[in-house]
């Protein structure tokens, strides 16, 4: 049980990784008005990626017995997830102008940071408080 748990936390934390440096990419291009954007393995790559992540996530939540709705740092994370997602579409796709697609990035950063601070300390107030 301690090799799954301790495979799943590397597979997660390394999803985690490459999510996050690919969304500081793309964030980048975006700002900079990239063809980049457009390629086919900037579109898909961020899904598998992504899909790994969440798989790991709710492995990892069964393995330890703790999940959102009853531990309240799972669900800080899963509201943190939500607002990432919804921050990060409108900076990468649905925002009608670049200052909004900027400050929807900056947004998803935080988010972003959050959801890390959130899952090192296992509080849903990882900054004091």
């Amino acid at each position: 049980m301690a090799a799954t748990y301790t495979a799943l936390k590397y597979l997660h934390v390394a999803c985690v990784v490459l999510s996050g440096t690919g969304f500081v990419l793309r964030g980048a291009w975006m700002m900079q008005g990239s063809p980049m954007l457009a390629r086919r393995w900037v579109r898909v790559l961020p899904h598998v990626v992504d899909t790994v992540l969440l798989a790991s996530a709710i492995a990892l939540a069964v393995t330890i017995g703790q999940y959102p709705l009853v531990n309240g740092w799972l669900t800080a994370k899963l509201i943190g997830l939500v607002a990432y997602i919804v921050l990060g579409t409108v900076a990468l796709k649905r925002g009608p102008t670049r200052g909004i697609r900027i400050t929807a990035y900056g947004g998803a950063l935080l988010a972003f940071a959050y959801i890390v601070a959130v899952a090192l300390t296992k509080s849903a107030v990882p900054f004091g408080g």
